[in-house]
């Protein structure tokens, strides 16, 4: 099964003319479900007949990848996996398709849910820069192939400054899909095949359902490293000395702030920048031997980061 891997070479990172490290965010997954009928809520409820006795949602699935569409998208056939998901419940097909896409790097089976109403958390998720688009799944239950999903969410923000580029906690609203592969239209797994396949289309306001959300997915961000994509340095821009006994200057750029990160992405200081100035001088002789990253904030919003070394 395909994971993600967090290690950082420090002797690579001594001998290169720049470096290269993954910013990765970890975040909770959690999706709740607020199926039930209109005659049980008449404002919030879904459903305009009313829920099996044994209404419940199959095990929810997660994939972090890099493409959008990669493993389900409105207007296109399902899967084999993808109908599995949506006819059965059942996920070991989908997560043969995973794992043999070069694409994604990691799926995660969750816990379903035995009722309508609750919530399914897959907690403390790792999901790394190159791969930031998370896909999500999960059968209406009992139903011929109806389900939940998030097609390729991304979890990146274009706000570099804020959790080191990665979207803060947010919740979306979600609703009911058909996979298309299985007739019917009533709450029964026991139907015809769609012959010949449909094509995954919305259930909003298509009997049993109206128009009111089936559950909503919330990202709970909870920490982040720093994203070290650091370019060759400029011929204009200059850091010196580097290797430093702990003073060091920077010339050639005006700056608004410098951060001052460990190599795991711990924040470890922070220098406010009179913007005036081209060249800032900055004393980091409190500093303990070892390998640091500058990033430097422009004053029009460009970041750069680079790589000290204190000795």
């Amino acid at each position: 099964m395909k994971k993600i891997t967090f290690l950082l070479h420090l002797s690579a990172l001594l001998t290169a003319n720049f470096s290269i490290a993954q910013s990765t965010a970890i975040y909770d997954v959690v999706f709740k479900s607020v199926w039930e009928s209109v005659e049980n809520n008449p404002e919030e409820g879904i459903s305009i007949i009313d829920l099996p006795g044994n209404a419940h949602w199959s095990p929810l699935v997660l994939v972090t990848h890099k493409t959008v569409n990669s493993f389900w998208m409105l207007g296109a056939q399902a899967s084999a996996g993808m109908e599995s998901i949506a006819e059965t419940g059942n996920t070991s097909i989908f997560e043969n398709e995973v794992n043999g896409n070069t694409d994604a790097n990691q799926i995660i089976v969750g816990s379903g849910l035995n009722s309508g109403k609750g919530t399914i958390a897959i907690n403390n998720v790792q999901v790394s820069e190159d791969f930031p688009l998370i896909t999500l799944a999960s059968m209406i239950a009992p139903t011929p192939d109806w389900f939940i999903g998030v097609n390729g969410e991304n979890l990146r923000s274009d706000k570099p400054d804020v959790n080191n580029g990665w979207k803060g906690t947010y919740s979306l609203d979600l609703y009911p899909y058909d996979a298309g592969t299985e007739d019917g239209d009533m709450y029964s797994v026991s139907n015809p095949e769609t012959n010949p396949i449909g094509v995954i289309s919305s259930l909003s306001n298509v009997s049993p359902f109206n128009d009111k959300k089936i559950g909503t997915v919330t990202f709970i961000y909870h920490s982040s490293t720093l994203s070290n994509y650091a370019e060759s340095p400029s011929k204009k821009l200059k850091i010196y000395p580097n290797p430093s006994p702990g003073h060091i200057n920077i010339s050639n750029v005006k700056l608004s702030a410098v951060e001052v990160y460990s190599v795991i992405g711990k924040l470890i200081d922070n220098f406010k920048i009179n913007q005036n100035n081209e060249t800032t001088n900055l004393n980091l002789s409190h500093l303990k031997k070892g390998v640091y990253f500058l990033n430097l904030k422009g004053l029009k919003g460009k970041n750069h980061t680079h790589k000290l070394i204190i000795e």
